[in-house]
């Protein structure tokens, strides 16, 4: 692990490491907060990035957690190979979160997996188990990928901009991920955080998000064993992973228990910060007592 920049936040300072994850694959991981505190690994969703938790990160969540968010492999600042087989195998991302979990340290950590970052908590569950992990949160949080998923649990929000943003052509991605972003949001968000969230989906390689589409997941098999609690946060308007992905989850997993919020989209985190932030601490808290 290298340290390769450190700016002053809220909270002490804001790290930014190099973690070399599964197949060396080169990973930019951030941290925030308290350096001795109870550690959440944020785990951001397809063609997503780690500035997708800034009202976590920004918060004052800070003053009591350490907090940590990595760009996904094929995303933001880590390395974006193009070949599928980088993507493909889910060993690759169990391997990612181990490594940063043993380069930082992160011992009796929750892990927070917005839509993807389900499946990617999934993949590092059933290759690593869950000796190291105090309690997860699945936002928005995706289980199975393929089509008998496809608009039963994966809804039209995701499907109906998939073969734009895959395509081999910029403007037709930029205009994708444009209405994608904003099909994601059903309350209000400020202008200013839909613009920077194009920009960051529009970085990703458009042959990456294909390479993640490619998957076939079905996750049930974790879920039937996590011994750990799982919190089910999950927006009642989210037309990007259906309701139904949720009670599937709660219905299968014996320790989920559920967080609807009414008249939201996507994008709990973002659409309702403070309420995210709270149940949060709380998830957090009450795992490490």
């Amino acid at each position: 692990m290298t340290t390769v920049a450190q700016n002053e936040q809220r909270a002490g300072r804001m790290q930014v490491h190099e973690v070399r994850g599964g197949g060396g694959l080169r990973l930019h991981v951030r941290e925030w907060g308290r350096v001795d505190g109870p550690p959440i690994l944020f785990i951001h969703g397809w063609s997503q990035n780690h500035l997708c938790w800034a009202r976590q990160y920004e918060s004052t969540l800070v003053d009591e957690f350490r907090l940590v968010a990595y760009d996904l492999r094929g995303h933001g600042m880590s390395e974006a190979p193009l070949g599928p087989e980088h993507y493909t195998d889910g060993t690759l991302w169990a391997d990612d979160v181990a490594a940063i979990a043993d380069e930082l340290g992160l011992e009796r950590l929750v892990l927070v997996g917005w839509s993807y970052g389900a499946f990617v908590i999934c993949d590092y569950v059933r290759r690593y188990g869950q000796e190291r992990i105090a309690a997860i949160d699945f936002v928005e949080g995706a289980v199975k990928l393929g089509e008998a998923a496809f608009g039963t649990l994966i809804g039209p929000g995701f499907l109906d901009h998939f073969v734009d943003a895959t395509a081999d052509d910029l403007p037709t991605n930029i205009q994708a991920m444009r209405s994608f972003v904003r099909a994601c949001a059903v309350k209000p968000v400020p202008e200013a955080d839909l613009e920077t969230a194009v920009c960051w989906n529009v970085v990703v390689p458009a042959a990456v998000r294909a390479n993640l589409g490619a998957r076939e997941l079905d996750d049930d098999d974790v879920l039937r064993a996590l011994e750990v609690p799982l919190l089910v946060t999950h927006g009642r308007e989210d037309s990007v992973v259906l309701p139904a992905m949720a009670e599937h989850v709660l219905a299968t997993c014996p320790t989920a228990e559920a967080s609807w919020y009414e008249g939201v989209g996507h994008l709990p985190h973002l659409e309702e910060p403070e309420r995210f932030n709270r149940e949060l601490a709380a998830l957090v808290r009450r795992a490490r007592a």
